[in-house]
């Protein structure tokens, strides 16, 4: 029997800049909240054949409580860490950066609303639609954490999944405009047989529930299909799956184009969009997307 070799396991930034100070080769970080499931372990594998051989791949796993609001589910956050080791160990990770809140936010959780002295990055107009909407400030905590984290790894690449689209969507924008230098990739969202796509909230779900989720990525493959008639009816598919839907409470359905933005009812042949969706099922609140071509 093979005996894994677990990461180094970093849990401060003392600890961090020990074990990437004595490495060469590219760095590549796969930045996460723990709860690692398969769609991970993908993005694991994209990031070992971006550092090669001589590289270096980086996970965090870190719940950053400045992009969870009131009433979310901050504190029952799944916490896995061991399981979450072996993982990383099976995909050839060389570091896991494990800190608690006050390696991250020495000086305390700026929280929304709350006088502090704190710099965050500020995400601009586009984190104030769909999910920003839903959850005024997310954004803000997403892309102030990511910072933070390039600022301490300091990666040539960085390993993100497409099923949080929009949050994609920003650090790219973040990256770009603030000069980063920074290689952001973009995984395909991994998904389950029956097409639900994997995320760590689906443990939240019981055997009913879950089965009623899969009507999510039925909506958005319905919308594929249909998207060589025009948004109207692109959307009209969607709509009626997820209308006859048990189960399924719907928090925003749109088409946009690839950079989130506002599409024509008919775009111009060869246009390529988005189609994303959140809805709540029981208690739990889950986001999916796919790509459309008119």
């Amino acid at each position: 029997m093979t005996t894994l070799t677990l990461p180094a396991v970093a849990r401060s930034r003392a600890d961090l800049a020990g074990l990437l100070g004595a490495r060469s080769g590219s760095v590549v970080l796969v930045p996460t909240m723990g709860a690692l499931h398969e769609g991970h372990a993908m993005l694991m594998r994209i990031a070992r054949e971006r550092a090669g051989a001589d590289g270096t791949v980086v996970v965090s796993v870190f719940v950053n409580p400045l992009q969870f609001g009131p009433g979310e589910d901050l504190d029952r956050y799944p916490r896995t860490f061991d399981a979450d080791l072996e993982l990383a160990a099976t995909e050839g990770v060389d570091v896991v950066f494990a800190p608690v809140v006050g390696e991250m936010y020495p000086d305390g959780v700026p929280h929304e609303g709350v006088p502090s002295e704190a710099v965050t990055v500020q995400p601009g107009p586009l984190a104030d639609l769909l999910e920003g909407a839903s959850r005024p400030g997310h954004f803000r905590g997403v892309l102030t954490v990511v910072a933070k984290l390039f600022g301490l790894v300091r990666p040539d690449v960085a390993v993100f999944g497409e099923k949080d689209y929009q949050q994609l969507a920003l650090i790219r924008r973040m990256v770009s405009d603030l000069c980063l230098g920074i290689d952001i990739v973009g995984a395909a969202t991994d998904r389950e047989p029956d097409g639900l796509a994997r995320s760590s909230r689906n443990r939240y779900l019981d055997a009913e529930q879950r089965q009623q989720a899969v009507a999510l990525s039925r909506a958005l493959r319905a919308a594929q299909e249909r998207a060589s008639y025009g948004v109207p009816a692109a959307r009209w598919a969607a709509m009626s799956v997820l209308k006859s839907a048990p189960g399924v409470e719907l928090d925003y359905l749109a088409l946009t184009t690839t950079g989130l933005g506002e599409l024509p009812d008919y775009p111009e042949p060869g246009t390529e969009g988005r189609i994303l969706v959140a809805a709540r099922v029981g208690t739990t609140r889950l986001i999916d997307n796919l790509p459309l071509q008119f």
